[in-house]
């Protein structure tokens, strides 16, 4: 068989030889035909005759031919070369005679290189482009999701979650301690909640409620958002004596969002100037109808700091727990929702978290966002370790891989394997999307410079090239003027931030605040960092190669670390009470900008006449003046005014008082004035005495509290 294929091979290729080069053959007496025959005819320079050339060039003048483009890649193989081209096999082989390629080698599925692709393609008569990347194979949805409702025989009662929200220094913690016994307000700094807290309290009757304690700062709304979705109830606390106030009525919403019941504490009963009845028809403007008033929301009148009537709280919130009916699943998987997230020195990355179905133990492989853990610990509010934690406990979990974000949906897998497969699937998803929107951006930015470019040489149409080519180089000049090195350095003021937190949440409300930045074409603020634990070393890399500023909420910054910045004249702005942080930076966005410069008329003379006083050799003109409002300082600035246009400003050479030269010239004394360089005085004129003044300008930024 290999000796008949060789020899079917030998006479294929001689076929195909003298189809590509016949050889000339002399025609037939008294035939018409050519002299040359065969597929291409060789052409013989000739002498030109004249009278021939125009007819020859008319001749050459053919319809233009569209090519076929064939789409090619690298590592094509014959088969598939042929396929893009639509031709055969043999028309491949016909394509490569006489180049260096030994065709007995080649098969269909033969890989050839990419000079003899195209070769083939441009030997062939086409024209070739090489195909676009193929899109990557999508990859299988690995991501874990909340499992449905459980069979109702298979849930157990549970207790219920209450959030306590609403404005700052209404006392919410202070009401919370009452319950608690604790003393957890006095530890927080500046006497705020600043933290999500989550607590379990048992009643003197037995029943067991978890408490969440959110921040009532304005700049923590989005950690009372959290609370509000992991929650069961919530108690709004209205201060009597200062009724409802912007983050009551925040809390409302979101209570309201979360579709969540609300129970109304009216606290600071015991002032003298409470006023509980206000508070009531105050809440009725958003639609927080009491009980007395026909509706269905409970008000109990409470002192947090005497502990009066608490027990009517406590006993309110259970009752409306079992109106509920507050049931959850303590077998299967578990699920859970993360209150707050930061990183421990001895224990690492650490979690507070909400069981919401389930139950939590030590070595179950947890799931939350990007990030992933098998339980190393468990510990209470009271740092107690647990072996485990039920629905409805608040637990501190350790042994995340990763640090997640605070709100993320705690789900339970079977295995870490599992695990690595759902945090891989989410990062690819995210990155996805992210490639998606930049796509966005950079398809709309090659738009609108499309629309630029073609606008601006709309107006060059008419132009020849050569012109059109001057008229850009004129346009363009400046943008060229200057080094690369001088294009970069910015000369509008701008502050460039890093911010670290002690939590999760304290650093998103930071950054809440500063996305609420308005003012950039005051002073650019650009946020270069931000991470949670004590300031490193490399955030003072950082802030000292942007020359930024370090801001710190509730962490610190060893003895090097300070003396490192101080070194470097890096700011370290540690702060421990968020209005405080928030103070200390828009007083650094106004440092930045440029001062506000004034001016400050001092006095104002009338120039009566004209007159040469000659000092040496030289002779110097002299306005006689009397002065008609204030007086005339020699030492600030000077404008002389003739009409209504300003002619001169500048300083004066000499101010005297008959021949006394003098430093101040008062109201309705009359002096001589002569200015430094060539200023024509008339009579007339006046002269006006000013100084320039400079205050110190302030942000316009206003981050709403």
């Amino acid at each position: 068989m290999s000796v008949m294929s060789s020899v079917m091979r030998g006479a294929r290729r001689l076929v195909l030889a003298d189809h590509f080069l016949s050889v000339p053959r002399l025609c037939p007496a008294g035939s018409h035909a050519p002299l040359l025959s065969g597929q291409h005819n060789r052409k013989f320079a000739s002498k030109q005759v004249k009278g021939q050339r125009k007819d020859q060039k008319n001749q050459k003048v053919k319809a233009k031919v569209d090519k076929q483009e064939v789409e090619i890649r690298q590592r094509m193989t014959v088969a598939s070369l042929a396929e893009a081209m639509n031709k055969d096999f043999d028309h491949v082989l016909e394509a490569l005679l006489n180049t260096s390629v030994d065709l007995d080698s080649l098969e269909p599925d033969s890989v050839l290189e990419e000079r003899w692709i195209k070769e083939v393609v441009t030997r062939s008569g086409m024209k070739f482009r090489w195909a676009k990347l193929s899109e990557s194979r999508v990859k299988p949805n690995r991501d874990v999701h909340r499992k449905p409702l459980a069979d109702p025989s298979l849930l157990a009662p549970r207790s219920p979650v209450v959030t306590i929200m609403g404005h700052v220094d209404h006392g919410k913690t202070t009401l919370l301690d009452s319950l608690r016994k604790s003393q957890v307000a006095s530890t927080e700094a500046g006497g705020i909640t600043q933290h999500i807290g989550a607590f379990l309290v048992q009643l003197p009757t037995g029943e067991k409620i978890t408490f969440l304690d959110t921040p009532g700062h304005a700049a923590f709304s989005s950690m009372r958002a959290r609370g509000a979705d992991a929650t069961d109830i919530v108690v709004l606390v209205v201060a009597a004596d200062d009724g409802v106030m912007n983050q009551t009525v925040e809390s409302i919403q979101h209570a309201r969002r979360a579709k969540v019941p609300i129970i109304v504490a009216v606290n600071k009963c015991d002032k003298p100037q409470a006023d509980p009845q206000r508070v009531k028809q105050e809440l009725l403007a958003h639609d927080v109808v009491c009980e007395e008033f026909g509706g269905d929301v409970q008000a109990i009148h409470v002192s947090a700091l005497k502990g009066d009537n608490l027990l009517a709280l406590a006993e309110a919130t259970v009752a409306l727990a079992e109106v509920l009916e507050l049931k959850a699943e303590p077998s299967g998987a578990v699920e859970g929702l993360v209150i707050e997230s930061r990183t421990d020195k001895g224990r690492g990355p650490v979690t507070s978290a909400i069981v919401q179905r389930g139950t939590l133990r030590r070595g179950s492989v947890l799931v939350a966002g990007r990030s992933w853990a098998k339980v190393r610990f468990l510990f209470d509010e009271n740092g107690r370790a647990l072996t485990e934690a039920g629905p409805s406990t608040a637990v501190e979990v350790v042994g995340w891989k990763e640090l997640p974000s605070a709100g993320e949906v705690i789900l339970e897998v079977e295995s870490e394997q599992r695990a690595r497969e759902v945090v891989e699937w989410r990062i690819y998803a995210e990155e996805q999307e992210k490639l998606q929107e930049e796509q966005s951006a950079i398809e709309l930015k090659a738009t609108l410079h499309l629309y630029e470019y073609r606008k601006e040489r709309a107006g060059l149409a008419h132009l020849s090239w050569r012109q059109r080519k001057a008229a850009l180089y004129r346009a363009n000049k400046s943008k060229f003027a200057t080094r690369t090195s001088e294009r970069t350095q910015r000369d509008e003021p701008n502050l460039s931030l890093v911010i670290k937190g002690d939590v999760d949440g304290s650093v998103e409300a930071v950054l809440g605040i500063l996305d609420g930045y308005d003012q950039q074409q005051q002073c650019r603020l650009e946020l270069l960092h931000f991470g949670l634990g004590d300031v490193s070393e490399n955030d003072v890399n950082m802030a000292d190669a942007f020359a930024g500023s370090i801001y710190g909420f509730n962490v610190a910054a060893s003895k090097s670390i300070q003396q490192l910045a101080a070194a470097r004249g890096v700011s370290l702005r540690l702060h421990r009470v968020i209005y405080k942080l928030i103070n200390e930076l828009k007083d650094e966005l106004s440092s930045k900008l440029p001062p506000l410069r004034s001016e400050n008329v001092v006095g104002e003379a009338t120039v009566l006449a004209m007159f040469d006083v000659s000092v040496g050799k030289k002779k110097v003109p002299v306005a006689g003046c009397r002065v008609q409002k204030g007086q005339l300082d020699r030492r600030l600035k000077f404008r002389l005014i003739r009409g209504r246009d300003t002619v001169w400003e500048g300083s004066l050479a000499a101010l005297k008082h008959h021949r006394d030269e003098v430093p101040v010239v008062k109201l309705g004394v009359e002096c001589g004035v002569s200015a430094v360089g060539d200023v024509d005085f008339r009579p007339g004129d006046v002269i006006v005495c000013y100084e320039e003044l400079e205050a110190r300008q302030v942000t316009s930024w206003d981050p709403g509290f």
